[in-house]
């Protein structure tokens, strides 16, 4: 299946983006050894089959991913609408690994160093990346609406929000968006951050919409995984949750023969189809997986196969935690 060209666009309240961006941590972090020149190929691909959105964080490397991002960007920067984030700073002797911190004079901080690697300007969407219990989220956003002020940001954005912090820091200052984990095996935002996106009119983002790429059903075993791959920490690529979860998998790979596509299609285009205000970021390294995920644009989900597809993967259905303990305290706040 071939990509549409040119893909058809999508609003996230005051932005337009392509229907399915580009996640591009996997190019520098957590998903073992990566390879530049490969990257950089895969970025210029999705700009020439029309992806327009593209998802960094300056924790990626930590800093890398900026700066892989910043050396692609040049000549091609009003082309792309860029969006990165902040909040997660690497700490070593902080529980899991990182401190969240969203401070108002760390704001200003972060973003100075976020354009300085991406070489740019201003950034099209700025999110907070995980909401800091320490500091008000309106004292964060407030902080976050004056880079807006300052053309430093186009709109600004959150991340693992819960409903209660969505309204409070939009009563600030209009949310552009938030961005949280989103799939099939990962149906949290619809125990009410969907809702209140749309009661606000803010736009949502799915990230891992495959599942950390289980959906996609390249991963059969953990040994699949490279030995530094964060995955072999996440509790639903551990012992007896892997095997539950992929025969879960399974299902999705039987229902995408019978579709005529692939796992990966199906899979995104189910996230594709609960709305149009949303516009997933599946990540990838490679170009051929780049071209198979945007053929899930031309999948077209009837009722029938929604049906079928939530009977065989309803919500809570796969097996394990989606972080590991430690993590899963800084999400949905």
């Amino acid at each position: 299946m071939t990509p549409t060209t040119p893909l058809p666009t999508r609003y996230l309240r005051d932005l337009t983006v392509s229907a399915l961006g580009l996640g591009c941590m996997g190019m520098s972090a957590f998903y073992g050894p990566t390879d530049r020149a490969q990257n950089l190929g895969t970025l210029n691909r999705a700009l020439e089959l029309g992806v327009t959105f593209y998802d960094t964080a300056d924790m990626y490397g930590p800093h890398t991913n900026e700066e892989l991002l910043g050396d692609w960007l040049q000549g091609k920067r009003d082309r792309v609408v860029l969006a990165t984030k902040f909040g997660i700073q690497i700490a070593p002797d902080a529980p899991g690994g990182r401190r969240i911190n969203g401070r108002p004079g760390y704001v200003r901080q972060a973003i100075e160093g976020s354009l300085r690697r991406l070489r740019t300007d201003h950034v099209d969407l700025y999110y907070l990346h995980r909401v800091d219990p320490e500091t008000p989220i309106e004292d964060t956003v407030g902080a976050m609406g004056q880079l807006v002020q300052e053309g430093l940001v186009r709109a600004i954005g959150l991340s693992e929000v819960s409903p209660d912090t969505l309204r409070r820091a939009n009563a600030v200052h209009p949310i552009t968006a938030v961005q949280s984990e989103y799939s099939l095996w990962t149906r949290d935002p619809e125990q009410g951050v969907l809702a209140a996106c749309r009661e606000l009119g803010v736009g949502f983002v799915p990230y891992s919409p495959l599942g950390r790429g289980f959906l996609t059903g390249e991963i059969r075993s953990p040994d699949d995984l490279a030995d530094d791959d964060f995955r072999k920490h996440n509790p639903r690529f551990q012992g007896e949750n892997f095997q539950r979860n992929l025969d879960l998998v399974r299902e999705v790979q039987a229902m995408a023969a019978q579709k005529g596509c692939t796992p990966s299609q199906l899979a995104l285009a189910w996230v594709l189809a609960q709305g149009e205000d949303l516009v997933p970021i599946p990540g990838t390294r490679r170009v051929k997986y780049l071209e198979d995920n945007l053929g899930a644009l031309d999948v077209h989900l009837t009722p029938d196969d929604l049906a079928r597809i939530d009977a065989a993967f309803p919500p809570g259905a796969a097996q394990g935690t989606r972080y590991p303990e430690a993590t899963m305290n800084s999400v949905n706040r």
